[in-house]
């Protein structure tokens, strides 16, 4: 069964759902400098340019929910603004990133085009409201804990202050302990209430809380859950990717490192036009 999700512009220049090619949302985990984010925005542009993906970039300014206080944590809001705005002046590209506070959506919502939502705040209404107020896309990253037939009330919290654009993120669900499992049938449930569904491949692979301080996770399964996610149907793929995932200061382990990507992103496109 084909379910024909509702469409709109995500972002400028980039549809979603109602049939449209699957998008991409890609970059690095979090700001670990100006450079840095500008070597990795140039690579993923050229990459999407070449495949015909529609590519929104995202990074994060603030890692709020790291296990340890003592872990990096990025630029902050303002740093982050400065670097947002320099992508936009050299590349012109859609950005999305995420807030962590009612405070900081304002700030956010001038400057990125779609606003993203953390998994661990998606029930917090203030905030989902907040997101809703700046006009932008919503992306509500799904809870690990959260049943795929509680996600009509976040998407209504969002509806009911005034966001008429959501989109629904799947990022694995909660296992037991330092494990996540991905529910393929519950982003059919999903889909079929007719709201866009993102898979994040990347995020679905942590072992959280696994390497003692620090999240773990298998990058060299996210390929194989986004092929997989691509044959159930969806309307877009996240993946956080990086040039050292090794020596990442944020997710690592679970980022898939730029020179693996055009191989994963090529299976998926062959596998998303089958579907």
């Amino acid at each position: 069964m084909v379910f024909h999700t509702l469409s709109f512009e995500i972002a400028p220049g980039v549809r979603i759902g109602g049939g449209n090619p699957p998008i991409l949302i890609a970059g690095p985990c979090v700001i670990e400098g100006l450079e840095m984010i500008l070597r990795h925005v140039e690579f993923l542009v050229e990459l999407t340019g070449k495949l015909g993906i529609p590519f929104i970039f995202k990074s994060s300014y603030d890692k709020a929910n790291r296990t340890s206080g003592r872990s990096f944590r990025g630029p902050g809001l303002d740093g982050g603004m400065e670097i947002f705005a320099r992508i936009k002046r050299d590349f012109g590209i859609p950005i999305l990133t995420d807030a962590h506070s009612v405070a900081e959506v304002e700030t956010v919502g001038e400057l990125v085009d779609v606003v993203q939502i953390p998994a661990f705040l998606c029930r917090q209404t203030d905030l989902l409201e907040a997101a809703a107020r700046t006009g932008k896309t919503v992306n509500i990253k799904k809870g690990q804990w959260l049943a795929p037939e509680d996600v009509p009330y976040l998407i209504e919290k969002v509806n009911n202050a005034g966001g008429e654009r959501v989109v629904i993120t799947e990022r694995g669900t909660t296992f037991g302990y330092n494990r996540l499992i991905v529910d393929y049938a519950g982003i059919v449930k999903m889909r079929s209430a007719g709201w866009p569904v993102i898979f994040d491949a990347t995020h679905s692979v942590q072992t959280p809380g696994s390497s003692g301080n620090k999240t773990g996770g298998d990058r060299t399964l996210a390929p194989y859950l986004a092929a997989a996610a691509a044959a159930v149907g969806i309307d877009g793929l996240f993946v956080e990717t990086h040039e050292d995932p090794d020596n990442a200061l944020s997710d690592g382990p679970n980022m898939i490192a730029l020179a693996s990507l055009e191989p994963a992103l090529r299976k998926f496109i062959v596998i998303s036009k089958l579907s």
